[in-house]
This record gives C-alpha cells, sequence and structure tokens, in this order.
C-alpha cells in the first residue's frame, strides 16, 4: 500500500486552481441569488451566461497554458483574473457572510488590474520594463487600494440604513461623505489609469517587430477590446462619481464578458499554434537524424525561421569565443542589422543565434525552438566543441613546430656567425705563421688541415639544422642546391614561397630520403594541397619524426613500393600554418 502510494504523483497545482475557480464559480451564483436586486449578473439580460461563461472561459484557458513551460507564468496570471471576475459580485450586501461581503468590497473592482497585469507581461509572464511594473502596480494601487479598501474604510451599511447587511471589517468610520469623495477619486484615477495603459500596449504592438506582432496581435487586441470597455464604463461613470450600474452599463459589462472570452481563446490558439511550430521544427530535426553535414542543423532552423542567412554560434573556452559547427570561428558581437539570441536550458548555454532582428523577440518563439531543438543543439554544441579542441590541439602543434624551426635557424645562424668565424680567423692565423716560418713547419700544416675539416662539418652540422638558402631563396633553389651535394634528381619544383613550416618539411623531407642513395622529387600544389613525391631506390631511413610532423601540421605520408623503387609522397593542406597563398620569390 505504502508502495503505490509512493510511486503516485501529486496531483498538478493547475488543477488545484482549477477546481478552486469551479468553487468560486458556484459561491458567486449563490451569492447572486441571495441579492438579486445587487448582482450585476442577475439585472443583465443574460447575465448569468456572461458571467459563468466568461469564468470558465477563463479557467479552461489557464488550465491549458499551465501545461507549456512560457505558459507556467502566463496560467496563474489567467486563474487570478477568472478569480476576479467571480469576487465583483461578492459585494452584494444579500449575503450573509462578513467575510465574502469584506472581500467583495475590496476586490470587486480588481479585475481591471490583473488583466492589466497580464497583458503587460504577456507573452513571457514577467514584467520587462519599468513602465511596464509602474503601470500594473499603479492599476492594482488604484482598484484595490483607493475602490476597493479605500472606500470600504469609510463605509457602513448598517449606518446606511440596512440593519441586515453583513459587517464591514474595512470600516474605520461612518463618513459618507468621504467615502463618495474617495469612490471619485478612484473613478477619475481608474480612467486615467485605462487610458494610459490602452496608448501603452497599442504603442508596444505597433512598434514591435514583424514577428512579435505575428505571434501577440491576437492576444493583445482582445486585450485592447476588454480595456476600451472597461474605460467606456469609468468614461460613464464619471458624473456619477461611483462605479454605478444601468442598461448602457449592462451592455459594456457584457462586452467585458465577451473581449475575456476572446482573450482566452486567443491565448489557447497561440498555444496550439507554437506546439504546431514545435512539432514542425521538431520533424525538421528528426529528418537530420544520421546525416553528417554539420550544417544539417543550421539549415533546417533557417528554413523554420525563414532566414537563409542564420548562424549557429556554440560557445567554447567557458563562453570566451563562440565557433560553428565546423569549428569555425563566429564573430560576436553580430554585424549591424543582425541580432544574437542566447538559447539557454537551465543554467547551460547551449547557443547563439544570429539572425535577422525581430525574428525572435518573442519568448514564446525561444521555448518553441528550444522544445524542438534542444537535444539537436546540445549534440551539436558537444560535437563543435570536440572539433574546436582538435583545432586548438592541432594549432598548438604547429606552433611548436614552428618553433623548433625558429630554433634550428637561430643554432645555424650563431654557429656561421660564431664558432665558424672564428674558426676561419684561427686557420688565416695559422697560414700566416706557416708563410712567416723559414724552416717546414708540420705541425703547423697538420694544425691547419684539421681546422679545415673542423670547419667543414661545422657548416656540414649548420646546413643540417637549417639551410640558409631555404629561408633565403625558397624551397626549390634549396632543393638545387642540395642535389649538388648528393643522388638528387630534381624533375618539378614550383619556383613559389610557400610558408616557412611547410618549405622545412618537404625539405626536411626530402633530405631524409636522399642522404643514403639515390632519390628523384617532384612537388606540386593543387587542390589546396602541397604535394611533394620523392622516388627512392633502397632501404629507407627511419621517418618517424618527419611523419610526425606531417601528422601536426594535418598533412597524410604514405609509403607506397613501385617498379623496384619506394615511393614517398606527403600531402600537407596550405591553410594549417596560416595564409595558405603563395607568392612569388
Amino acid at each position: 500500500m505504502s508502495a503505490s502510494l509512493a510511486g503516485e504523483k501529486p496531483m498538478p497545482i493547475r488543477l488545484l486552481l482549477f477546481g478552486l475557480g469551479v468553487v468560486l464559480s458556484l459561491v458567486t451564483v449563490v451569492i447572486a441569488q441571495a441579492g438579486r436586486g445587487f448582482s450585476t449578473a442577475l439585472t443583465t439580460s443574460h447575465g448569468l451566461t456572461a458571467l459563468l461563461g466568461a469564468g470558465w472561459v477563463l479557467l479552461i484557458g489557464a488550465l491549458v497554458l499551465g501545461r507549456r513551460t512560457s505558459g507556467r507564468r502566463t496560467g496563474p496570471l489567467l486563474f487570478l483574473t477568472a478569480y476576479a471576475w467571480f469576487l465583483q459580485e461578492w459585494d452584494n450586501p444579500g449575503t450573509t457572510s462578513s467575510a465574502v461581503f469584506s472581500l467583495g468590497l475590496a476586490l470587486n473592482a480588481a479585475c481591471p488590474a490583473v488583466v492589466g497585469h497580464l497583458a503587460l507581461a504577456y507573452p513571457g509572464g514577467r514584467l520587462g520594463s519599468r513602465p511596464a511594473r509602474a503601470l500594473a502596480a499603479v492599476g492594482y494601487a488604484i482598484t484595490v487600494g483607493v475602490q476597493g479598501v479605500g472606500t470600504a474604510a469609510y463605509f457602513s451599511p448598517r449606518a446606511q440604513g440596512c440593519s441586515g447587511c453583513p459587517r464591514n471589517w474595512w470600516e474605520v468610520a461612518d463618513a459618507s461623505a468621504r467615502a463618495q469623495g474617495v469612490a471619485a477619486l478612484g473613478v477619475q484615477a481608474g480612467t486615467a489609469w485605462l487610458l494610459a495603459l490602452i496608448v501603452f500596449l497599442a504603442c508596444r504592438l505597433v512598434t514591435s517587430s514583424r514577428a512579435a506582432r505575428r505571434s501577440s496581435a491576437l492576444t493583445m487586441l482582445c486585450a485592447l477590446g476588454y480595456f476600451t470597455a472597461v474605460a467606456g464604463f469609468y468614461i460613464r461613470s464619471l458624473d456619477r462619481g461611483f462605479l454605478g450600474f444601468d442598461a448602457r452599463d449592462g451592455q459594456l459589462w457584457q462586452a467585458q464578458a465577451g473581449a475575456l472570452c476572446l482573450l482566452a481563446a486567443a491565448l489557447i490558439v497561440e498555444r496550439v499554434r507554437a506546439r504546431l511550430r514545435r512539432r514542425e521544427l521538431t520533424r525538421l530535426v528528426i529528418d537530420l537524424g544520421g546525416t553528417a553535414a554539420s550544417s544539417g542543423l543550421r539549415d533546417a532552423i533557417a528554413v523554420r525561421l525563414g532566414d537563409p542567412e542564420l548562424q549557429i554560434a556554440y560557445p567554447v573556452d567557458a563562453g570566451r569565443r563562440h565557433v560553428d559547427a565546423a569549428a569555425h570561428p563566429v564573430t560576436m558581437p553580430p554585424p549591424r542589422g543582425r541580432a544574437a539570441t542566447t538559447l539557454r536550458h537551465g543554467d547551460s548555454h547551449l547557443a547563439t543565434l544570429i539572425h535577422r532582428r525581430g525574428l525572435l523577440d518573442s519568448p514564446s518563439a525561444i521555448d518553441d525552438l528550444l522544445s524542438g531543438a534542444r537535444m539537436a543543439l546540445e549534440h551539436e554544441r558537444l560535437h563543435a566543441e570536440s572539433l574546436a579542441q582538435l583545432a586548438a590541439l592541432r594549432a598548438s602543434g604547429a606552433r611548436i613546430v614552428t618553433a623548433g624551426d625558429e630554433e634550428r635557424r637561430r643554432l645555424e645562424r650563431d654557429l656561421h656567425d660564431g664558432a665558424q668565424q672564428r674558426l676561419v680567423s684561427l686557420t688565416l692565423g695559422l697560414q700566416l705563421l706557416r708563410m712567416r716560418a723559414r724552416a717546414p713547419a708540420p705541425q703547423l700544416d697538420l694544425a691547419r688541415a684539421e681546422l679545415e675539416q673542423a670547419i667543414s662539418e661545422l657548416r656540414r652540422l649548420a646546413r643540417g639544422l637549417h639551410p640558409v638558402l631555404l629561408k633565403e631563396a625558397g624551397l626549390a633553389v634549396a632543393l638545387e642546391a642540395l642535389g649538388q651535394t648528393r643522388d638528387l634528381r630534381i624533375d618539378d619544383v614550383p619556383r613559389v614561397r610557400y610558408s616557412d613550416v611547410l618549405e622545412s618539411t618537404v625539405y626536411l623531407l626530402v633530405a631524409r630520403l636522399s642522404e643514403n642513395g639515390p632519390a628523384r622529387v617532384s612537388v606540386d600544389c593543387r587542390d589546396g594541397k602541397l604535394i611533394a613525391c620523392v622516388l627512392v631506390a633502397g632501404e629507407l631511413p627511419d621517418l618517424a619524426d618527419v611523419a610526425d610532423r606531417i601528422t601536426t601540421l594535418e598533412g597524410v605520408l604514405t609509403v607506397s613500393t613501385e617498379c623496384g623503387a619506394t615511393r614517398v609522397t606527403a600531402d600537407l593542406p596550405l591553410r594549417c600554418t596560416g595564409p595558405s597563398a603563395v607568392t612569388d620569390p
């Protein structure tokens, strides 16, 4: 028994709120029946239908909206609207409950304030700007503070001759003149607030982006219709000084009920449209399943949003930079005319969409996008992070190779300008001593021969570290110079300059393969690659370090045998070391 109870899910709060609304509607009918002469609904043609119809439609709308993420903030406001719509009947003196009567006196005019809060917070459910927060606060202060509690504080039903009326809990003093003054002030302030609210909402709708208007226009127009009807009711009450009720007021009240029904229906329609958009996007993402193309998700979202230039930027390096699905850098902030929208799931930054301005101004549009593509975005973000890390590792390896070449170049220069020059100076000194000697000096001849051999070995060592011609004249000239010292045939080498690290890598490969026997070399540049092919007769030397160098530069080293000779080919991408352009020497 306990296990089954533990496994049961708690009842959703929205169902409890819906049940509370149904109970309030039934209680409202009982209160209206108890004092028919004081009931707005029962003194208006088809008033009870309007009362219950509007309230129940609002409750159903709130119940439906509570199921979606953004509606979890809009839904409660719609529940409060339904409650406030019913509570306007609770200031009926026909009731016998002081609590009900006092609550009705305080909240009988609160419905416009709640609807105003709902409209100002739509579609995200939160008051985003200071003017919106100020208008919502003023609305509650006027309808609840002034027209409700403020007027009730100086109203004594029994002092007015109603001995059977329930007690007013808000009563401070019996001052009918003051009560009338506060009521008149409430009507005047309420009229001004309603007109300001209508102007604000209309301006916000007109100045919003095309996408925002498309998604919220229906709801905002219904809300504006409701406020227009309420404003008409308030304007008619200015002469009376209080919110009275006659036949024309009954028509305006029915218009309010109809507008609230349309408002709830519009919210439900937007919910359905959002669900259809989310399903459409989900189908597009599912259709991409198994697609290897890194632009597939971007293309699907671009089609869904109608922006062919849309970009998806994924944060890497703790958000310090952004890359696309292929780990190519994405410039942030976006250029002029484009907007950036951050997509988050909880605390996780999934991606940033760079799109046409006004395309994702509506929070509901962002929620729909996340609902349909969150898993695909998360998967592609992780893939982009992996590619970015791999690219960073390769770039680090390329920098290490370049730094090694620079160090070898520095050592070659130090040997040439330092030790070699000193040995040459010492050889010249010995030659002068030999010329001045009157008798044969075999020791000087031997020392001179040893120095010349040391100079030759030192030059060979320096050329092995980094040939000077490679830096000064380029790969073609350096290979020709190498061919003069060994059996190396050069078939074709373009006389253009490549990046230093590419030239040094090809030179190192050719020098290593030709040091022990005859070899032929050809170099070509095509399809964004530098291709070096060396044909070697005989046994291959150890190429492990050269192969690691080529792999670090994102190249490929292949070895094949043909006609008794060995062909070694190195494919090196020109883009791996920065600019891929080649220049004439």
